[in-house]
């Protein structure tokens, strides 16, 4: 695994959940890192506190990753205070609400395949450039789903499609940017309690009946997200691309 220490990380969604502990994780590793949020400013102040009392340098930014505008903007100012970027973590994404089938208008399409799909495309083409001139090679990692490959539970068809997608689009990336160094994986949690996403989508009736499911008896959390995110970023000038890596405590084995 590659030394993290001075590598430049941009970051999506990290206020809350995942994103906030795979960005404590990167600064404790010795990254520097700017923060992209789009809800609340508690999240990335506390982590821009913690990189500086190590040493470090880290900024945050708001963005609305939809807007194509928006998303080159927040990448460009990222860019621009780290002098670069090493590692991008493609974080943002989300259920949106729960509706089947029957209930499934255009809208609610557009908006579930804009949060999961679109935000990723703008971010990721924004950023390209600055992944192909990292020096020691690029590292990019994409949050995938347990939903993209089991199908998710009843109610989140639109949302496991998306997650699904991300995992065509991050093996089809890592054939495309091989040439150029960079490397590109996903992760795909399970059940992660400690989010927004299952604080607001996930009752705890359900949450219950999955645990009872998993073969190490517990839900996972973000810390169990945030270090294997840890490991593929520092994959940089690494063998390991196109690949997806399962947090789900084995209740998925393909």
């Amino acid at each position: 695994m590659g030394n993290l220490t001075g590598k430049k990380v941009f970051i999506t969604g990290a206020e809350q959940g995942i994103g906030r502990a795979t960005a404590e994780q990167l600064i404790q590793a010795g990254c520097d890192i700017y923060l992209h949020y789009h809800s609340g400013e508690e999240g990335p102040k506390a982590l821009v506190e913690l990189a500086h009392s190590l040493g470090q340098r880290a900024a945050y930014g708001y963005a609305d990753l939809i807007e194509t505008a928006d998303a080159e903007r927040c990448v460009r100012a990222g860019a621009e205070f780290l002098g670069g970027i090493d590692i991008l973590i493609n974080n943002v994404g989300g259920i949106v609400g729960r509706k089947w089938l029957g209930d499934i208008d255009r809208q609610f399409w557009q908006t579930v395949l804009d949060v999961n799909m679109t935000t990723m495309l703008n971010v990721t083409q924004s950023a390209l450039p600055f992944l192909k001139a990292a020096t020691d090679g690029a590292s990019v990692v994409n949050l995938a789903s347990l939903a993209g490959r089991a199908g998710g539970h009843s109610g989140s068809l639109v949302y496991s499609s998306c997650k699904g997608a991300v995992l065509t689009w991050t093996r089809s990336l890592a054939a495309e940017l091989g040439e150029h160094g960079v490397r590109v994986n996903a992760v795909a949690p399970g059940l992660i309690l400690g989010t927004r996403f299952h604080d607001r989508h996930t009752t705890q009736a359900s949450a219950e009946e999955t645990v009872r499911a998993i073969p190490l008896g517990r839900a996972g959390t973000p810390q169990d997200v945030a270090r294997v995110i840890a490991f593929l970023a520092a994959e940089y000038d690494g063998f390991v691309s196109g690949a997806t890596i399962d947090i789900n405590g084995g209740i998925y084995r393909m």
